[in-house]
């Protein structure tokens, strides 16, 4: 009885646990893995930093994911739907009026007006046909995209931030100001230089190209020197490690608060 009790428990220590892999059977036939967690986290880390080259740093992944998430929660909200079907078609009417009353007034007031902080359109051009028709449809569009991104209920309030930039971004490029042939102003500056305009900017489109290519700093940042054109207020440099610099600026008045201000610039979006 002894004999069989310890072949049960050699049997016992024999078996691996349940849940557990062993290699113990396969080294004989297989050689070992080259794929260990650390090798796989550097080919994650080597492939995140190769798409970011082409996706200026952002996660394409989150985008599409909140996309996803606005669309199926918006098709399941029927009131919302048909609220913003509404909103379409309302926005469709007031340009159709608008462009019958261009045929009759060429200065005739606009459907929407930009927001106070968009000065795209100031020029005077954009208030004659058909360039108005061009900003107003813009304009009508943009505030459409505006609700419908940010008013779906179930959505939220991080998704629809995400949701309301990656649109606007998307909607500022097809911009028609940003074309040659449906922007008034530049227009009138290519007849009035001759197309002038249009060879300076191609030169400065070339020379921006050859920097990028060559590695080399954007034109004008010679002029943005620390010390010398920026940050010339007196002070000396405190504490400094590999990621920041602690600067202490010397008073410029006579009476200072017995407490030191820190102010702590953007660390992004600098000169």
């Amino acid at each position: 009885m002894r004999s069989v009790d310890r072949n049960r428990r050699r049997v016992r220590r024999d078996v691996p646990k349940a849940g557990v892999a062993s290699d113990a059977s396969s080294g004989t036939f297989l050689p070992p893995s080259t794929f260990s967690p650390e090798v796989a986290r550097t080919l994650d880390r080597m492939f995140n930093a190769w798409m970011a080259g082409y996706s200026m740093g952002l996660d394409p992944r989150v985008f599409a994911l909140v996309a996803l998430d606005w669309w199926v929660k918006l098709s399941w909200s029927p009131g919302t739907h048909a609220r913003l079907t509404e909103k379409a078609i309302r926005k469709c009417f007031q340009l159709s009026a608008l462009s019958i009353q261009s045929l009759i007034d060429r200065e005739a007031p606009p459907a929407i007006e930009p927001l106070p902080q968009d000065h795209r359109f100031d020029y005077a051009g954009w208030r004659k046909p058909p360039f108005n028709l061009m900003s107003q449809s813009f304009l009508l569009a943009q505030q459409w995209w505006a609700n419908a991104t940010t008013g779906v209920p179930a959505l939220s309030e991080r998704r629809k931030d995400i949701m309301n930039f990656v649109v606007r971004q998307f909607l500022d490029v097809m911009s028609p100001s940003n074309s040659l042939v449906t922007n008034p102003e530049v227009l009138d500056a290519t007849v009035r230089e001759r197309g002038q305009n249009l060879l300076r900017g191609y030169e400065n489109w070339k020379d921006d190209w050859r920097r990028l290519v060559a590695g080399r700093e954007a034109a004008g940042m010679d002029r943005f020197r620390p010390g010398r054109d920026v940050a010339i207020t007196p002070g000396k440099v405190v504490f400094r490690n590999h990621l920041m610099e602690l600067i202490q600026y010397t008073p410029s008045t006579s009476q200072v608060y017995a407490e030191p201000v820190l102010i702590v610039p953007a660390w992004i979006m600098k000169y």
